[in-house]
C-alpha cells in the first residue's frame, strides 16, 4: 500500500470517529435533557372546581394538592378553589405542591359586637355565630378592665366579610407604676427593711453570708439591683454580712 492511500485511510478512520464521537455527544445531551425535563407537568387549572375534583386532578400528576386556607366568596360557590398557586400553564415537577384557596360561599353571617366583653365572652360568641378568633392583641389602656375587648376587625355588623376569622384587641388595664430601685448596698437592714414594708414592697429571701470589711447586718447585695425598673409586685432579696 503507497504512503498516500495509508494516509486517505487513516483519514476516513478519523472522519468515522468524529462522527461516532459526535452521535454519542447528541444522544448523551438528549438522555440528559429528557431526565430533566420528562418528570415536569404543566400545572392544569384548578379555580373554579370543586376541592374534591381538585385533589383528584393533582394526585393523578403526581401533585400534591394543600389547602392554605378558606374565605367567603361571593363568585365561586362553597367549596370551590378561588386561587392557585403555581397559575395554570407553569411547569412544575412531579411532587411539588399546590397552595389553593378554598371558597366558603357568600358571607351568611353578620360580625357581632365583641368590644366591651371579656376575651372568653367573645370567643364564645364568635363560635356561636360561625366565626373563629384568629389574632390576638393586648396594650395597657388606661381607663379599661383587664381582659376587656377594645377594638375588633372585621368592625360589629361587617357583612362584606373576605374570612370567617376575627381579631381582636384586648386591654390589659391601667399600667402599674414603675420605680427606679434604690441602692441599699451598706446600710443596716434593720432600716432598710422598715423603709421598704413602710411603702408596701416585699422582703424576700435574706442570706447571711460573713465578711471581714462589711459591718455585721450591713446588706452587702440585694436583689432587685440598684438602678433596675421595679414594680409595686416586686420583691427584695439581700445577703447580710454576719
Amino acid at each position: 500500500m503507497s504512503l498516500r492511500e495509508r494516509i486517505r485511510t487513516l483519514f476516513r478512520l478519523f472522519m468515522l470517529f468524529t462522527v461516532l464521537v459526535a452521535v454519542a455527544l447528541i444522544s448523551a445531551i438528549t438522555t440528559i435533557r429528557l431526565s430533566i425535563h420528562g418528570h415536569q407537568e404543566a400545572m392544569p387549572t384548578l379555580v373554579g372546581t370543586p376541592l374534591d375534583a381538585a385533589q383528584r386532578m393533582t394526585s393523578g400528576l403526581g401533585l400534591e394538592l394543600t389547602v392554605e386556607d378558606k374565605l367567603f366568596s361571593t363568585q365561586y360557590p362553597a367549596n370551590q378553589i378561588v386561587s392557585q398557586q403555581p397559575p395554570p400553564g407553569t411547569r412544575i415537577k412531579v411532587g411539588q405542591h399546590v397552595h389553593v384557596l378554598v371558597s366558603l360561599g357568600p358571607p351568611r353571617v353578620a360580625v357581632p359586637n365583641l368590644m366591651g366583653s371579656s376575651l372568653r365572652a367573645a370567643q364564645i360568641t364568635a363560635i356561636q355565630r360561625g366565626l373563629s378568633v384568629g389574632d390576638v392583641a393586648s396594650v395597657p389602656l388606661p381607663g379599661t378592665e383587664p381582659d376587656q375587648v377594645v377594638a375588633q376587625d372585621p368592625p360589629p355588623s361587617a357583612s362584606n366579610v373576605l374570612s370567617p376569622v376575627v381579631n381582636l384587641l384586648v386591654s390589659r388595664g391601667e399600667t402599674p407604676p414603675a420605680y427606679v430601685c434604690p441602692n441599699f448596698v451598706g446600710q443596716p437592714l434593720a432600716t432598710v427593711r422598715r423603709e421598704l414594708e413602710k411603702v408596701g414592697f416585699k422582703i424576700g429571701q435574706i442570706t447571711p453570708i460573713a465578711s471581714d470589711s462589711t459591718p455585721k447586718g450591713t446588706i452587702a447585695t440585694q436583689t432587685p439591683p440598684p438602678g433596675s425598673k421595679i414594680g409595686p409586685e416586686s420583691v427584695f432579696s439581700f445577703e447580710v454580712a454576719e
